[in-house]
């Protein structure tokens, strides 16, 4: 576990993009204003993403280009049913070319690749974090340690 303050986490995030690569998941877990989207903004600089990186909580998946892999970047806050999901095709970008971003996570499971790593954020304070990184089923071990 590592403290970091909020103003921190795209650093943290910047860090972090150096050790993703192409196919990679990474879910997004901890609640509102914890800093899954600053976090999600400083993996996207750390690819090499310059321009805005809005929230894509109203647009569910915003997709970049341009940087070291392709970023896909969703929001399920507001998805009611997984079907949603399915019918749109939106399922079918998680985990294959480029780098999967995952918020909220946990309004779709059955979507997630078994093969992900998951970042806990956990708010002890209005500018302290507790961040976690779990690798889940067989991927490889980040330690913050490293970052």
């Amino acid at each position: 576990m590592q403290v970091v303050n909020k103003e921190a986490m795209n650093d943290l995030g910047m860090r972090l993009a150096k050790k993703l690569t192409s196919g990679d998941t990474v879910l997004l877990t901890g609640q509102m204003g914890a800093g899954k989207s600053e976090l999600a903004r400083g993996i996207a600089r750390g690819l090499g993403y310059a321009g805005p990186i809005p929230s894509p909580t109203f647009t569910i998946l915003n997709q970049y280009e341009g940087g070291r892999e392709k970023l896909y970047h969703f929001d399920w806050y507001r998805i009611d049913d997984v079907e949603e999901l399915y019918a749109s095709g939106l399922d079918e970008v998680i985990g294959y070319d480029g780098i999967t971003l995952i918020e909220w996570h946990q309004r779709a499971p059955e979507l997630c690749p078994e093969d992900a790593l998951e970042v806990v954020i956990t708010v002890k304070d209005n500018d302290v974090r507790v961040v976690e990184l779990i690798s889940r089923g067989n991927f490889r071990s980040v330690c913050l340690e490293e970052l």
